[in-house]
């Protein structure tokens, strides 16, 4: 299950921040790495410094957008501070956040991403997530580095993992399979194309959109689930082109 947990570093400008990570994942026992546009990688500073995790820089994939780094993902935690622009759910401790992601690894991947080390992820990356972490740290000094909050986070879901409850072990059926991101992005460009056609979405500027992918997020319908969705917009979008006929 472990496996199933993966670690996006999204533009890490530091190669030996990569290293530090790699070796932070690999003593809580992941070992699933995507490094979106780094800077420098592979790099022999990222090398030296992941000490004896050298195997998951080997294994990691470099991808130029998020989008590549999550799209088979159920479930993806953009580690931030809270972004209360953006309506996302939000996990003010990452206990409960790594409960439900071991929860979720059982059936399908999971994601938690790591943005730059001065900004960390732009509104448009958080935007590709489902849910916000945030670490509380000292509200004076919340200051952590790349590498110690992947440990932080990374540790929580071992901990998770190591007392999930015997039932929480079992598989979701398959009535339940969650979408993917990649799936989730398909419904929801089909949804912004419908209310935009139907004349819903007037001011490109509204937040109205933000909305409902948080609506969504929360709800977290099932493949099938989506599907019906999916079959609700059609059949709308049916009806008006023969509306207008």
């Amino acid at each position: 299950m472990l496996s199933n947990i993966r670690i996006v570093l999204v533009q890490t400008f530091h190669p030996g921040n990569i290293g530090q990570a790699a070796r932070a994942m690999k003593t809580m026992g992941l070992s699933d790495l995507v490094l979106v546009n780094p800077r420098s990688f592979p790099d022999e500073e990222a090398t030296r410094l992941a000490a004896g995790a050298t195997d998951v820089l080997d294994n990691a994939r470099v991808v130029e957008h998020i989008s590549q780094a999550i799209g088979d993902c159920v479930q993806v935690v953009g580690a931030s501070a809270r972004l209360r622009s953006l309506p996302l759910p939000h996990f003010d401790d990452p206990e409960p956040m790594a409960v439900q992601m071991v929860e979720y690894a059982h059936q399908a991947p999971v994601a938690m991403v790591f943005g730059r080390e001065r900004f960390g992820l732009t509104n448009d990356e958080i935007r590709h997530c489902t849910h916000q972490v945030s670490i509380p740290a000292n509200p004076d000094y919340g200051v952590l580095n790349l590498a110690q909050a992947v440990q932080i986070l990374a540790y929580e879901v071992r901990r998770a993992w190591r007392h999930q409850t015997p039932c929480a072990a079992q598989p979701k059926s398959k009535q339940r399979a969650l979408p993917t991101r990649e799936q989730m992005a398909h419904f929801e460009t089909h949804l912004h194309q419908a209310l935009t056609s139907s004349g819903f979405l007037t001011q490109p500027h509204a937040r109205t959109e933000d909305h409902l992918r948080a609506l969504f997020a929360r709800a977290q319908p099932s493949r099938k689930e989506l599907s019906i969705l999916r079959g609700v917009l059609t059949t709308l979008e049916n009806a008006g082109t023969k509306h207008d006929d």
